[in-house]
């Protein structure tokens, strides 16, 4: 799924953007929900925020994300009950921070089960902040 150009007026600050959005709509499609799940932060390091429906049972009452950014990759967090930073409950790990939409869906299955099988508990560095340019060709790859 393509997302429409953007106008001169509303064309993103970051050169990536566009193509995060792109992979993004490929994730939210395996995933199963829609593409208004999303936020995206253009500031360094790039990042993404995915709201998933339903709670863990280890969360009651607590709603759960998937976040994602440039250097670390996707990670499944809740809410706190103050409204401060999410907690981070697992990281997906492996050899890029853009896999497969169906490695994604699959590690979000995989943190709603509570299977240990798929993941970490350390956040995992995959690549060190680039350039713009960097981000983009990676996320070329992607989509």
């Amino acid at each position: 799924m393509s997302l429409p150009l953007h106008t001169a007026q509303t064309r993103p600050s970051h050169p990536a953007v566009v193509r995060l959005w792109n992979y993004l709509a490929d994730v939210t499609g395996a995933l199963g929900i829609g593409l208004e799940s999303c936020t995206v932060d253009h500031d360094t390091p790039v990042s993404a925020y995915v709201a998933l429906d339903g709670h863990l049972p280890a969360y009651p009452g607590r709603d759960v994300a998937l976040l994602w950014d440039e250097i670390h990759g996707w990670a499944a967090a809740v809410e706190t009950h103050s409204g401060e930073d999410l907690i981070v409950i697992r990281y997906l790990g492996g050899p890029s921070i853009a896999p497969p939409a169906s490695r994604v869906a699959e590690f979000a299955a995989a943190v709603r089960d509570d299977d240990h099988r798929i993941g970490c508990l350390a956040p995992p560095e995959l690549r060190t902040l680039g350039t713009p340019a960097d981000l983009d060709a990676i996320l070329r790859e992607a989509v």
